[in-house]
């Protein structure tokens, strides 16, 4: 998918490809309004493109901000675009191996760093829908100087009942057991990681597994768990390293192992459990990628990947996790583990929505600026918001999404700002459904870092956290040392653990980092404008 970065709404940036994570959950609960709004595709449907946002006042093209990418200003501005266009990704690898890396010493690499995927590691109390749909619920307040506004635009799905009925899970687990898989924190976290889940899962789910290292060996046929858990537990507890990492022939296998396997009815899902550091076979992406795409298409088979390891091939595993309509997570020690393998995984195997899009659409009469702030990898072109042949994400039970926007509202303008509509097609008719919610002027009149606004703080922190990590500007930024400070602040009120893990981590970038970078103090706030 192409890349989404608008400063500017009045010009249209060109797609580029973007190389490029345990769901944790922070539990606070969310400010602001929103509303729900449910429709079908028919009553929804206007023509091919399905473009939900006004036409300008009186019909004309607005130009703003016409500078180009170089902040020159080119012969002629393009003309306004106010929609925002991507797929649903509850990846939170990133930020995971991001902690993982401060906790080392070292700074992660920015093409590692995908604010979204920080963004979503917390989980707000948004509304749960009563059906399989979403809520949507959108909020704001002012950031910084000049007109800027944070925007949420927060998605949720109904959560798993555990003990209530679910499809079937029919899951193919392919573990890297290469030689680099040796250290300690990898192959040790995946067998404990697979002895948990084994626990959980019930007696009706099958379980494949497959190892790879120089070459694959199918180590348990899809089998149903039932009386068999004893069975897996011995496969599991005999993995031990070897040689090279050949991913190729291990999600190859992985998938073989999978269609054989396949159950009408059931979900059917790979889950790649590995350090992604290929090095033999096709240690390039595009030939894993066609194969997982094509099963992906054909059998409804998704991929689930599991990055461990402080050396970590993430942009392989989020490309495999995007083509196989999946997605990506990291685990560095047990908690984490047992997070994903027990808390998790065992409740989301119950989809609730195939190929999920948003389509954020503002009001050109209130808003002069807005960015997205991340998905670039998961850009949709706008005329595609409809059509379903376009690959959108997996959204399962219980799941939030988050999407965060740096807005510029027009001096002394008042009314609606943005409509934010997600699409999803039915897991098990792939019917499609809409809903809507909207914010307005109203709602951005308070200070974001004033009382009351925790759950929309701390979305903001792991948004400037993760900008801040790339080298961004974005408005309204505190230094990273006032960040810390305001999540320490969250996790003292709210007694949550991971928004302290959060605090800790920024506090390691900030002294990583040190004043040459720029840090911002308490008291001080970068321009409300950077390209002003």
């Amino acid at each position: 998918m192409g890349r989404q970065d608008m400063w500017a709404v009045g010009r249209r940036r060109a797609r580029f490809s973007a190389t490029a994570a345990a769901l944790l959950a922070a539990g606070l609960a969310v400010g602001g309004c929103g509303a729900g709004d449910e429709r079908s595709s028919a009553d929804r449907a206007r023509g091919e493109s399905g473009r939900t946002a006004p036409a300008a006042p009186g019909g004309g093209a607005a130009t703003v901000n016409p500078e180009g990418e170089d902040g020159r200003r080119p012969s002629s501005a393009p003309a306004a675009d106010y929609l925002s266009t991507f797929a649903l990704d509850v990846d939170t690898a990133s930020y995971g191996y991001a902690r993982r890396t401060l906790a080392e010493g070292r700074l992660p690499d920015p093409a590692t760093v995908r604010p979204e995927e920080f963004v979503n590691s917390f989980r707000p109390d948004y509304p749960r829908p009563e059906d399989n749909g979403f809520s949507v619920t959108l909020d704001g307040a002012r950031a910084g100087q000049d007109g800027w506004s944070l925007v949420r635009v927060g998605l949720a799905t109904r959560a798993a009942d555990r003990s209530g009925e679910r499809p079937p899970a029919a899951l193919t687990f392919v573990v890297d057991v290469s030689g680099s898989m040796g250290e300690p924190g990898r192959l040790d976290l995946v067998k404990e990681s697979l002895g948990l889940l084994a626990d959980e899962l019930r007696d009706d789910d099958s379980i494949g597994l497959v190892t790879f290292s120089d070459q694959a060996e199918t180590r348990l046929p899809m089998t149903r768990v039932g009386d068999a858990r004893g069975r897996i537990r011995e496969v599991v507890d005999s993995l031990a390293t070897s040689s090279s990492t050949n991913v190729e022939a291990g999600v190859r296998t992985g998938y073989d192992v999978a269609v054989k396997g396949h159950r009408e009815g059931a979900t059917n899902r790979v889950v790649l459990l590995s350090d992604a550091l290929a090095n033999t076979g096709a240690t390039e992406a595009g030939t894993i990628l066609e194969r997982i795409e094509g099963e992906r298409k054909r059998y409804g088979i998704t991929l689930f990947g599991v990055g461990v390891g402080s050396d970590y091939g993430d942009a392989l595993m989020e490309r495999l996790a995007d083509r196989g309509d999946g997605q990506t997570t990291y685990v560095s020690d047990s908690a984490q583990a047992r997070k994903v393998f027990v808390d998790q995984l065992p409740a989301h195997v119950e989809l609730r929505a195939r190929d999920a899009k948003a389509q954020v659409s503002f009001d050109r009469r209130t808003v002069e600026r807005f960015r997205l702030i991340g998905y670039e990898n998961r850009e949709v072109a706008d005329e595609d918001f409809r059509n379903d042949r376009v690959d959108g994400g997996e959204v399962g039970a219980g799941h939030t999404v988050t999407a965060l926007y740096a807005v510029r509202t027009r001096a002394g303008a008042s009314g609606p700002v943005a409509t934010a509509t997600v699409r999803w097609l039915d897991p098990a008719t792939r019917a499609p459904h809409e809903r809507s919610g909207s914010v307005g002027t109203s709602a951005l009149t308070g200070d974001l870092w004033g009382g009351g606004h925790d759950s929309l703080q701390l979305t903001a922190i792991s948004a400037y956290f993760a900008d801040a990590l790339r080298g961004g500007d974005l408005p309204g930024a505190p230094g990273l040392r006032v960040l810390a400070e305001r999540a320490e602040s969250i996790a003292g009120r709210s007694g949550s653990a991971v928004v302290r893990e959060l605090a800790e981590a920024v506090r390691q970038a900030d002294g990583l980092r040190g004043p040459a970078e720029g840090a911002v103090h308490e008291g001080e706030s970068k321009s409300g404008d950077p390209y002003s």
